[in-house]
């Protein structure tokens, strides 16, 4: 009776050698130890090395190679029939480095966003309408300094963060952030399209 070796892939499996092993991207199960070792080290693709990039794999290539080492070995797969390996350096950056491009990303962000909200404000003239409802209720021009002004910045403040569910390190539920909805999105259309144009490069080689 051969033995069942499970294989799990996901979309997207980041490594740092040019040489890929089996365990480096997939999850592997077998009742069999000696086997599953063998397999966990055994060399799936070679990548160009120092060629950092994104490199399309079909569950196919990989299954032959396993055949080919385990002559009486059952593969069963669980995940995706055809997945991207993303070729990336060490991370060889210190402390400093990372703080700086926190801080960067922070002002950056903070400064786009305000930004943002006063040419919004500017375009529908927000001023404006604040005016002329102050003057309805009370009968005098507002200062820029009334209960609408203070309440309406607070507001924006508030919704900003109720909104993307993240304040610092803390969330205010355990629901992803639409802005981590929108990254994972983001990233599987990526790896989709991708992997749709090296399929079409193959069937039309012209």
């Amino acid at each position: 009776m051969s033995e069942t070796l499970y294989i799990q892939t996901d979309k997207n499996m980041q490594v740092t050698s040019e040489k890929v092993h089996l365990m480096d991207i997939a999850q592997l199960s077998c009742s069999d130890s000696r086997i599953l070792n063998r397999c966990r080290v055994l060399k799936v693709a070679s990548l160009p090395a120092g060629k950092y990039g994104r490199y399309p794999v079909s569950i196919i290539e990989v299954i032959r190679k396993i055949q080919q080492a385990e002559k009486n070995l059952e593969i069963v797969h669980v995940g995706e029939a055809e997945f991207l390996l993303t070729y990336t350096a060490l991370e060889k950056k210190g402390q400093a480095a990372a703080w700086i491009k926190t801080i960067f990303v922070c002002l950056l962000t903070f400064f786009g966003t305000m930004f943002s909200i006063m040419t919004f404000n500017t375009d529908v003239d927000v001023e404006g309408l604040f005016e002329q409802i102050h003057t309805q209720f009370t009968g005098k021009p507002s200062d820029g300094f009334s209960a609408l002004e203070i309440s309406y910045s607070l507001g924006i403040g508030v919704g900003v963060v109720c909104f993307f569910n993240h304040f610092g390190r803390r969330k205010l539920t355990e629901d992803p952030t639409p802005l981590e909805v929108e990254m994972r999105a983001y990233e599987d259309q990526v790896d989709t399209t991708i992997i749709e144009q090296e399929n079409r490069k193959q069937q039309d080689p012209l």
